[in-house]
């Protein structure tokens, strides 16, 4: 080696790509057009790919407040971005889209984007918990995740296939948009 010249450096690792899914919803302003905008925001989040979407279904509201049906659908994506950072793509996408910040535990909202699986993560933190919590109790979330992904291992849950054959049959109605 020559005298002041330093080896050239380490490639890089490329980062991986992880797959992650996602559950989006909406219950106010042409629910169905904000799920279709929140699918083109999702396509378009950096170093991440919009892989499959699911169909739209209709649902009813969660919780005690009066408020219309939703609209509920499941993307998976391809993603290089960790978690947090994803989530953080999210919510700032749910602004981007009109969301405010809710006035009331399960009301409406414009658009709601969580993020429900990140590989084989598993994780509970104060701003992250992964899987999502409830996730296996909830026909709006696991009838368009089949949809897409029906033998997906929802780490230390379950398989989505089997967990939503334990579900009571769900009240759900599927849209053709």
């Amino acid at each position: 080696m020559t005298a002041g010249l330093a080896p050239p450096p380490a490639a890089s690792p490329k980062p991986r790509w992880v797959p992650a899914y996602v559950a989006l919803g909406s219950n106010l302003a042409e629910p169905v057009r904000q799920v279709a905008r929140a699918f083109a925001a999702l396509a378009a989040l950096p170093g991440t790919r919009l892989m499959l979407r699911s169909s739209a279904y209709r649902s009813r509201p969660m919780g005690p407040v009066e408020q219309p049906d939703f609209v509920n659908a499941a993307a998976a994506l391809l993603t290089q971005l960790d978690p947090a950072t994803l989530l953080r793509e999210l919510k700032t996408l749910e602004t981007r889209l009109g969301r405010e910040v809710p006035v009331v535990r399960w009301g409406p909202r414009l658009i709601d984007l969580d993020l429900l699986v990140y590989g084989q993560t598993r994780c509970s933190e104060a701003a992250l918990t992964l899987p999502h919590p409830g996730i296996a109790e909830r026909d709006f979330v696991l009838v368009p995740l089949a949809e897409i992904s029906p033998c997906l291992d929802v780490p230390g849950v379950g398989r989505v296939d089997e967990l939503l054959q334990r579900l009571a049959p769900p009240a759900l109605e599927r849209i053709d948009a």
